[in-house]
């Protein structure tokens, strides 16, 4: 059976074959480096990719449709040493890094991602 979109995002957080992507907050948000995502995860192609698209629109769009919203940037830092380090290295570069939250996507409750569910 294909994977459902929360199922390729929690395998793309927990694989370290991307690095444009990531858990942030201590592993309750997903932190996406914008131009970096673009080029590493849809730029591959549709053939070659993850997801069935080339546009970040459409991502995103399918992160709102299962219940994610968006965070500022301006919430807690990370607790870990490598997070702070990775978010501040992305932010220095000058890239987009967007954050998003669902109470149902919790690296620390990964039985959780059964109830995220589309709208």
């Amino acid at each position: 059976l294909p994977l459902c979109f929360p199922q390729k995002l929690w395998k793309m957080l927990e694989s370290d074959q991307f690095r444009s992507i990531w858990w942030s907050e201590g592993g309750k948000c997903v932190a996406i480096n914008k131009d970096l995502f673009k080029l590493e995860v849809l730029g591959r192609g549709v053939r070659q990719g993850v997801f069935k698209t080339q546009d970040i629109k459409s991502v995103i769009r399918q992160l709102n449709l299962y219940g994610f919203t968006k965070m500022q940037r301006n919430s807690q830092r990370s607790a870990s040493l490598p997070e702070f380090l990775a978010e501040e290295a992305a932010a220095s570069a000058h890239s987009q890094i967007l954050y998003y939250y669902n109470p149902s996507f919790n690296r620390a409750h990964p039985w959780l991602l059964e109830t995220c569910k589309r709208r």
